[in-house]
């Protein structure tokens, strides 16, 4: 399995660690046909993955054109919104972001792969409110986060990545719950199979017509075994693991996952 990205290798820590990319780099594929999976997620559960507001609609629209700039053009079913015509043909959830009442607010979204959240749940929501759960970041990214979508220019394109760990190979987990309460099932043997390093790559652009802001994110799981292919990267894991500082673990809720990710590391080596 190759392993397509490792933050951890760059931080143990929450960091907004942005970098510009190029055009060609923005979407990153990876998936035959990303439709298959978001439609019946569309049909089923639609709260869950989806959200608009009325004032939306010409941002979609230029979310839509932007898509099809990368992809080439497509098909539409003109009975679907905009943003999820776009949302279906990438692997990549697409939120919008657009200034309302002095705040960048989500104004639009398609999300497939959420990671513990759902679309209602942040829709309308400011940078702010958003990240709410993620320990001191008013005071110590919030400004920086909001000069960034102020000063962004429709040329640019910024990534980041992130990373967590979960017990579960599912894109689509909007509850951590369930997931949560199978973790005491889990052998310690079984932990480099049952255990996911979870990857957010994320990337933030311009809409130069319209002014807001589209936040893509495209979500990557490889089982912790995956790293005993690749003995450099398993021990960047071991170091991260063992560096995350207090509040990212808390965030992260990693200290659920202690006992059986030492057992692992010190199974294979890295110990």
């Amino acid at each position: 399995m190759i392993l397509r990205h490792a933050p951890y290798e760059d931080s143990a820590d929450f960091t907004i660690g942005l970098k510009p990319i190029g055009e060609p780099a923005w979407l990153e594929g990876g998936e035959a046909d990303p439709a298959a999976r978001k439609d019946p997620l569309f049909a089923n559960h639609r709260q869950i993955v989806w959200g608009e507001t009325p004032a939306s609609l010409a941002g979609q629209d230029e979310v839509l054109e932007l898509v099809e700039a990368a992809l080439g053009p497509a098909p539409r079913d003109l009975t679907l919104p905009a943003l999820y015509a776009a949302a279906r043909r990438t692997p990549d959830d697409l939120v919008l972001m657009e200034k309302r009442e002095g705040a960048w607010r989500v104004s639009a979204l398609s999300l497939s792969a959420p990671t513990f959240f759902t679309a209602h749940e942040v829709l309308g929501r400011g940078l702010a409110d958003i990240h709410g759960p993620v320990h001191g970041f008013a005071e110590r990214f919030l400004a920086r986060v909001e000069r960034i979508f102020e000063g962004l220019r429709p040329s640019l394109i910024l990534e980041r990545r992130n990373w967590s760990l979960v017990n579960s190979s599912e894109p689509f987990t909007p509850d951590p719950a369930p997931i949560r309460a199978r973790i005491a099932s889990i052998a310690p043997a079984e932990a480099g199979s049952e255990l996911f390093v979870r990857v957010e790559r994320q990337t933030l652009r311009r809409l130069p017509r319209t002014g807001g802001a589209l936040f893509t994110i495209r979500v990557w799981l490889h089982p912790l075994d995956a790293l005993l292919d690749d003995p450099p990267r398993l021990a960047a894991f071991a170091r991260a693991w063992r560096a995350a500082p207090g509040d990212f673990r808390d965030y992260k809720r990693l200290g659920l996952y202690d006992e059986l990710v030492e057992g692992f590391l010190r199974a294979h080596g890295a110990g």
